[in-house]
């Protein structure tokens, strides 16, 4: 059963790793979905290579004013909008004492303003087209220590955590359930090429207790769970694909 038949789904940060594999599954799903990023070719290429019901927009998680020109794209579409999935990120390797400003503030308006954004632009619209689901990417970096690094980014991913929880309470007698994905290390393509056979891929694999990375499906798999009926009675909670990571 396509869980997602007739339901349009805001997508950001699709064409990566993760968001491609979200993405392929949620078309999978019956969804019709808006595909952003920052590169809209690569939106392009993306939904020719998927094919299904899309649209490919560009979008800079960061700025109002084009949250605001992709939700009106979208329902001028489609007329309605019930999921949209916070995925857009980027990292940064930087420690408590060798992380920038400069670095700060890039990963932070991405990862946590971006996401505030999105909230906050697609939240009412979603309550207005009959309720829906909002699903945050978090990481797992955001709840534990991680490897001692990554220090903006788990900053960041950690205030997703709190604020889902926060939007969740706000909307949960109005229709729109508020719920986070929180990875561990994903075996995507852009992360194995760029630390496959390091110290650090060995590290991930250590801390680890499946001694494996994810595999970005598994992530997408508990994205749509949380971004159907299936999850009717979830709000405000966290669903950690982390081979084991939490329970150490």
């Amino acid at each position: 059963m396509r869980r997602l038949d007739g339901r349009t789904v805001i997508l950001t940060g699709a064409t990566g790793g993760l968001g491609s594999a979200i993405a392929k599954r949620l078309i999978a799903e019956g969804a019709s979905v808006a595909l952003t990023d920052v590169d809209v070719n690569a939106c392009e290429k993306l939904a020719d290579a998927l094919g299904g019901d899309t649209l490919r927009l560009g979008l800079d998680v960061s700025d109002a004013q084009a949250w605001s020109a992709v939700v009106a794209a979208v329902h001028e579409r489609w007329g309605a909008v019930h999921v949209l999935v916070n995925n857009a990120g980027i990292g940064s390797l930087g420690t408590v004492e060798t992380e920038t400003r400069e670095r700060w503030d890039q990963v932070v308006e991405v990862d946590q303003l971006g996401t505030w954004l999105g909230m906050r632009q697609v939240g009412p619209v979603i309550e207005r087209s009959g309720g829906g689901a909002i699903v945050n990417i978090a990481s797992i970096l955001g709840a534990t220590g991680g490897l001692a690094n990554s220090f903006s980014y788990a900053a960041a991913k950690g205030a997703v955590r709190s604020m889902t929880m926060n939007a969740a309470l706000h909307w949960a007698t109005r229709g729109v359930r508020v719920n986070a994905v929180v990875p561990a290390f994903i075996g995507t393509e852009p992360l194995l090429k760029r630390y496959g056979g390091t110290e650090r891929h060995a590290a991930m694999l250590a801390n680890t207790p499946m001694n494996r990375l994810g595999r970005p499906e598994e992530v997408a798999a508990a994205v749509a769970f949380l971004a159907s009926d299936d999850s009717g009675y979830t709000t405000g909670s966290e669903i950690f694909v982390d081979g084991g990571w939490s329970a150490r």
